[in-house]
């Protein structure tokens, strides 16, 4: 098999053809894998949605107000957001793989001060600045790994730390369900997310290298070498494609040197513009469609809906993201982004509306919702009436179906990001789409269970469904394919047009940078 990556110039990529056997491109990668840390396993959303119902009164000597649910929240959204855009600056200046430890302490940290918290306030800080590794990692972990892959290998590499993600919340959910009946559980819940991020520090520390075209950008040419052999298996004439590839753009980068001049070119140049139009949008689309509302009250909302134990349903939702993400990772670089956004997103909608609709069917008591309780009745509240149980399977059922669906794509296509932007606008680009990310994640956090509690959760999920139908039209009309687009042929597909019949069209730029992979 003959395979040269589409990060190669055209002038390298005919000089040398890089011939290797199928079980050689296997080790390499498992090799990445084995070397590449995921710095969004710190992410929380499963502890907090079990942590919210098993607190009862052991903050401020109070039960949770709605207000105080939202508030422990969303700041966590709140802090990541404004945290995100200094990453990547942070990440130009020092590189990606500082940043990522630096957020590896800031979690650890915050994770032991929600642990010792007394007060509603003190819980609020420690989940602030949980926030700010959680937004500096969010951030710098897709696009360090964007870097650092070979384009064959980009997509599903980027699954593995979406995929590392939707494992650790089960094993958080896990967590919840076992300790939940515990007094003084919830502390363990929340203090036990030091010891993930700790270990990933010494691995990050120790282990990975740092992003070589990152090192290239500040002329280390030769320990971005040594990176790339590692890479690629050998092959000096891919490494050194690769180098010419990325001084290339370095060299275009020279007259946009500073943050002026990056904004300038971010938003002159039509493809920079439309990338960065283009990573907002499905950043922003990708919280507002609701998902996360589920991740973090799940257990509030099977609370409402009379489950014995609340944090088991939510358990089966975050088994169901685990699964469906594993799909996603076979299928992303074979199908391609694009066919599986325009496949799932009306999926998702069908499943809200269906929601939407049952939840038509049951009176929830706002009481319900503002306060704590462990055994599910209502949220304290055996007085609440019961609602059928049918139909209560059949909104388990149909979040189930959205769940599954949004892990298919919508769960994962935007962290992508960082392949839609040339080298000169990356960190910038992907610093304002990623704040987009979390700006409608504090949003959603902010707002859920007030909609709840003041509308009703027909109208909530009827909402997130419009939401859902109003973003497949997006990326019908906007979105281009980039299944295995090389990093530094980005611009020309991005610039090309429309989505339709742009970029690789899924399997297909799979197939033509690798020529007879199949023989």
């Amino acid at each position: 098999m003959s395979m040269v990556p589409r990060d190669m110039p055209e002038d390298a990529a005919a000089e040398v053809p890089l011939i290797r056997s199928s079980e050689e491109d296997e080790r390499d990668e498992e090799g990445l894998v084995t070397h590449e840390s995921d710095a969004h396993n710190l992410d929380d959303t499963g502890v907090i949605s079990a942590t919210l119902v098993s607190i009862r009164a052991s903050l401020s000597s109070r039960r949770l107000t709605t207000l105080d649910k939202s508030l422990i929240t969303a700041s966590t959204s709140l802090f990541a957001l404004l945290a995100s855009p200094l990453a990547g600056w942070a990440a130009d200046r020092w590189g990606r793989k500082r940043v990522i430890l630096i957020a590896d302490v800031l979690f650890v940290a915050g994770a032991l001060w929600q642990a010792g918290a007394g007060t509603v306030g003190g819980m609020v800080a420690g989940r602030s600045v949980v926030g700010v590794a959680i937004g500096a990692a969010s951030l710098v972990s897709p696009l360090y790994v964007s870097e650092l892959a070979p384009a064959p290998y980009r997509g599903r590499l980027v699954v593995i730390q979406i995929l590392l993600v939707t494992l650790g919340q089960v094993v958080a959910y896990t967590v919840g369900y076992l300790l939940s009946e515990q007094r003084g559980g919830w502390r363990w819940m929340v203090g036990l997310g030091a010891l993930p991020a700790a270990v990933q520090g010494v691995v990050v520390g120790f282990l990975l290298p740092e992003s070589p075209r990152w090192l290239v950008r500040v002329g280390k040419v030769g320990e971005a070498r040594k990176v790339l052999r590692r890479v690629f298996g050998g092959g000096g004439a891919v490494v050194e494609g690769v180098v010419r590839g990325v001084e290339r753009e370095v060299r275009e980068e020279e007259g946009t040197e500073g943050l002026v001049g990056r904004w300038k070119t971010l938003v002159g140049e039509r493809a920079s513009r439309r990338a960065l139009g283009i990573a907002c949008f499905l950043q922003g689309l990708q919280q507002l469609c609701g998902f996360n509302s589920l991740m973090y009250f799940s257990a509030t909302l099977f609370s409402l809906l009379s489950f014995r134990s609340p944090t088991l349903p939510a358990l089966s939702i975050a088994l169901t993201n685990l699964l469906f993400t594993f799909l996603a990772f076979l299928l992303i670089d074979r199908v391609g982004r694009r066919t599986l956004l325009l496949a799932t997103i009306p999926v998702m909608a069908l499943a809200l509306s269906i929601c939407a609709i049952a939840f038509g069917y049951i009176t929830i008591s706002s009481p319900a919702i503002t306060t704590d309780s462990s055994d599910g009745s209502s949220d304290g509240s055996s007085e609440d009436v019961k609602p059928p149980k049918f139909t209560t399977i059949l909104i388990l059922l149909t979040l189930l179906l959205y769940v599954s669906a949004y892990a298919l794509a919508l769960g994962i296509i935007p962290w992508f990001q960082s392949e839609l932007f040339p080298l000169s606008t990356r960190s910038l680009g992907s610093s304002l789409s990623t704040a987009t990310n979390w700006s409608a994640n504090f949003l959603v956090g902010i707002s859920f269970l007030p909609m709840l509690e003041w509308t009703t959760p027909r109208v909530t999920f009827g909402g997130y469904a419009v939401v859902c139908l109003g973003g497949w039209v997006g990326v019908w009309w906007g979105f281009p394919e980039m299944g295995g687009v090389g990093l530094e042929d980005v611009r020309e597909v991005v610039g090309g047009g429309k989505g339709v019949g742009s970029g690789g069209g899924g399997g297909g730029g799979r197939e033509e940078e690798g020529e007879g992979e199949g023989g």
